[in-house]
Formats: C-alpha cells, structure tokens, sequence
C-alpha cells in the first residue's frame, strides 16, 4: 500500500513537471505574422466611433512566446482603442505579457473616435500604429482612418430627457411623440438649420422637425446623413423643398443624398438603416428634385398635403425596408422616379388620394412571396373591425414600368363602396395570369399593356436600372411631354418606357 502512495506522488510528479515545460513560455524575438500590414477603418464622421476592424496574428513557430508589449503607437493619447483576445489592457491602449502559444493565433479588435482636428489637415487621415514589442523586435501594424467634418442635428437633453416632436395621434386622439427637435433659424453651431449648406455633410440624431410656417430648403450637392431610428418631420404647415440637379459625373455633385450614418462598403444598400422622410398631413407645397434615398424603413412617407399637388422628379429610392414611397391620401405628381427593392411595396398609394406618374420605373426584387412594385388602395381596417374608406379620385401610369421578382407585381386593393379611378396607359406590367375582371384592363389591349415581357435592366442587385437596346421597354411610349430622361438626355423621336432612355450595354 506504501508503496502504491509512493508511485502515485511520482506520477503526479512527473504530470506536473511535464504540464509546467508545455506552457515555458520565451521572449517574442519579432517573427510575428499578421493577416495584414494597414488596418484602414473606413470613413468616419467626427466625434462617432466607427465600427469594429480585425487584425489576426500568427506565432508560426514552434515556440510559445510572451509578447513584452502590444500598444497604440500614440499610448493612453490615442484616439484608437482595442481589445486582444478579449482584454481591455490599459484603458485599451496598452497590454503587457501578451501570451501566445506555438503554431496559433490572437484577434484584435479596432475601433476609433476621433475629431476631424486630430486628422492631419491637409488629408483629414488620423493614423497611429499598433506596436508590438519593442526595440530590435518592434513590429508595427499601421492604422488609418479618414475623418470626415459635418454639420450634427441632434435632440437637446436636459437631465437625461431628451426633446421630443409630435409625429401623430393614438387611438384615443393623444398626441405621440419621438426623439427630435425643431430647426432653427439661428443655431449656435450649424446656422440657419432651414437652408443647409453644402461645404460638409448633415448627420441626423432623432428627428430633425420643420414647425409650421417653415421651409427646409436642400440645395444640389448636399449630403444628409441619418443615424437610426432618425430622419425628418415635414410638420402641418410647412414645407420641403429639395433642389438637386443633373450631374455631368460619377461623383453626383448636383444630386441631394439621403443615406444612413454607416460609411463602411458594407452598409452601402443595407435596407432599414434609419427611419424616413414624413411629410406630415397638412404639409404643403412639397417639391423634390433630383433626390437619392438609400436604405431606409420607409424612403419617403406622404400624408394628405393639404390640397396642394407635390412634384417628384428625377428621384431614386432604393432598399427600403418596408415602402419606398408610402402616399396616404396625398397629392403626388411623379416624373422620371425609380424605386427598387422594398419589403412590401416599392410604391403604395393608400387611402385614395389623386397620382399621376410618367416614365417611371417602379421594381421589386424583394426576396418575398407578397411583396410587389405597385400598390393601389383606397380603404383602412380599424381594429374594430369597421372599414374607413377613401376616393381615389386618380391614379395614373403613363410611360411606366411595373416589374419584379414575383409573378404578381401590382396589387389593386379596391373597396367598391368608393371611388377609385386607375389608368395605365402604355406600360409594362409584369402580371402572372388572373381571373379577376378588376385586371381585365392588362389583358385587353397588347398595344397598351406589354404583359410579363422583361425589360432586361441593366444590374438590379445594384440598383442600375437603365434598360438595354434590347429592352421590352424601348419605343413602346409616346411622348407625354416629359422632354428628358432621369440623365437629362433628351427624348425625340423614340420614346422608351420608365425613367431612362435605352443604351447599349457595354459588354463584358
């Protein structure tokens, strides 16, 4: 039995003693290998943090080696900050005794916060370097981010409560509120809010809100940037007016751009990044020219603009996650619009109301079963159960196409007990087979409705819907007197259907 202890400690001796030798771990001697040499952080904004960027590295040895120091080149003072291998170090800057074993590897997670006055002024680029080791061993991963300068709109916020604006009614006539602000004529920072500049982008925190009696006016060539949850409030009485124009390059220098606030390439058609632009009922006077909205909820929400009729031309919305343009009751006057790619509708017209679209390009490509391009309603089923019902007094296409991924690409919602006056008039439809007397019009002429022909855009998935020589589309309309196509090229002679004029395609 004695002797059975005695073997048992030596076992667990030599247990020990071999545990101890697997994990000796050597000084690094700068033989480090990294999955990259730059870490460039995309675009940011001045005074946001950036997303999260990765750097791998490799001890490819056969030796577990202790690394002396991992730190930011610029120490405690550098607007960098990162974890390794899941630590925080000093304040994330500084980490000591990094461990590594043979033949493995660690992460590196990046973020930055920065001011554009930390960026170099000439070139707005922040860098440092995430150093490793020190001396003959030092090796250094380079860091480089561009920070951009912008005007910020954001809600004030007195001991923790943030201003609120109205944006409706609940059910019980109470007022509801959301995270915004009015503009303003003078604002200590960004000067007069209703007339925004162009010299450096808008970032929107909550929702920038336009009181009666105001207009906002957006020039050609701004750029308005929108965190989530955020967007703008057009309220009863006042106004939006949007003037971009045609840009001769591929920077789009005369266009307005509405996006969200995420910069990197990754989040560039991402849908449902930020809320909408709601123009409110009673709202009036609207006009939009020459605008893109990218990746919203809902692009563009018009509510009953008060009598006045709102013009729409040369406007792209793209990606909403929900409605591109969500018309209630409204007044719209459509011209060389494209919309693309929306969870339930590209374009919806509810609740009644008076529409007249020309050349437009209205497609969905939603990966859905219900979703559609068009959307034609004029009826609301309150929880009750009892149906509120509205005129739609006109709705008409000219000139357009109405296509998509499903079979069924325009839903006409109709309640009988109201008005609802539709016409489509020379377009492309894309409609399976039906029945139904509501869609007889689509079968009834082959001169006036092309059925299920394709017009063969040029790159859907990224929102090019310029349409081939090929096209289905092309020399089937008639002139309409819109004079020029959403490039401004002219149409003369040949009139092809939606937003664009036919092209070639270049080949591959």
């Amino acid at each position: 039995m004695r002797q059975l202890i005695i073997l048992l400690f030596i076992g667990l001796a030599i247990t020990v003693s071999s545990c101890r030798e697997d994990f000796v771990f050597e000084p690094s001697t700068g033989d480090l290998a990294f999955s990259r040499d730059t870490v460039y952080l995309d675009t940011v904004f001045t005074n946001i943090g950036s997303s999260t960027y990765t750097l791998k590295v490799y001890n490819k040895s056969s030796k577990d080696i202790k690394i002396p120091t991992i730190q930011l080149g610029k120490g405690l003072n550098s607007k960098y900050r990162m974890t390794v291998d899941g630590m925080i170090g000093e304040n994330n800057r500084i980490f000591r005794d990094v461990e590594l074993l043979a033949k493995d590897s660690m992460f590196i997670f990046i973020e930055v916060t920065s001011d554009v006055a930390d960026a170099n002024p000439t070139d707005f680029l922040y860098t440092d370097q995430i150093q490793f080791d020190s001396g003959a061993n030092l090796q250094q991963v380079e860091l480089v981010t561009l920070i951009q300068d912008a005007y910020f709109i954001f809600p004030n916020r007195e001991n923790g409560i943030y201003d609120t604006i109205p944006i409706g009614f609940d059910e019980d006539n109470n007022v509801v509120e959301t995270r915004g602000r009015n503009l303003s004529n003078n604002h200590p920072d960004n000067g007069d809010e209703f007339n925004f500049n162009t010299d450096k982008p808008y970032v929107v925190y909550g929702y920038a809100s336009v009181p009666n009696g105001e207009t906002l006016t957006i020039p050609g060539g701004a750029r308005v940037h929108f965190h989530a949850e955020s967007g703008i409030v057009v309220q009863a009485g006042a106004t939006l007016k949007v003037e971009g124009g045609i840009s001769s390059t591929a920077a789009l220098e005369n266009e307005v751009i509405f996006e969200g606030d995420r910069l990197e390439p990754g989040f560039s058609d991402v849908p449902g990044q930020w809320g909408t632009i709601y123009l409110r009922q009673g709202s009036t006077n609207h006009s939009i020219k020459n605008l893109t909205i990218k990746n919203a909820i809902i692009g563009l929400l018009v509510e009953n603009n008060f009598g006045t009729t709102m013009t729409i031309e040369n406007t792209q919305i793209y990606n909403s996650s929900n409605v591109g343009l969500l018309a209630r009751a409204a007044k719209i006057e459509g011209k060389n619009m494209v919309i693309n790619n929306a969870g339930e509708a590209s374009l919806a017209c509810t609740l009644g109301g008076n529409y007249e679209f020309k050349h437009c390009t209205f497609n969905n490509n939603w990966p859905s079963s219900r979703q559609v391009a068009v959307l034609l309603n004029n009826y609301f089923e309150l929880e009750n159960g009892s149906t509120e019902v509205f005129p739609l007094n006109q709705a008409d296409f000219k000139n357009c196409i109405i296509y998509g991924s499903n079979n069924f690409e325009l839903n006409i919602d109709k309640d009988d007990t109201q008005t609802f006056n539709f016409n489509f008039s020379k377009c492309l439809v894309k409609f399976g087979t039906s029945t139904l007397q509501l869609y007889a019009f689509i079968y009834a002429d082959e001169n006036n409705i092309r059925r299920n022909r394709n017009p063969k855009f040029l790159d859907v998935q990224k929102n090019k819907l310029n349409i081939g020589d090929d096209s289905a589309a092309k020399g089937f309309g008639i002139n309409i007197n819109v004079p020029n196509d959403i490039l401004g090229n002219p149409r003369s002679g040949v009139f092809d259907l939606g937003a664009y004029n036919s092209i070639v395609f270049p080949s591959n």
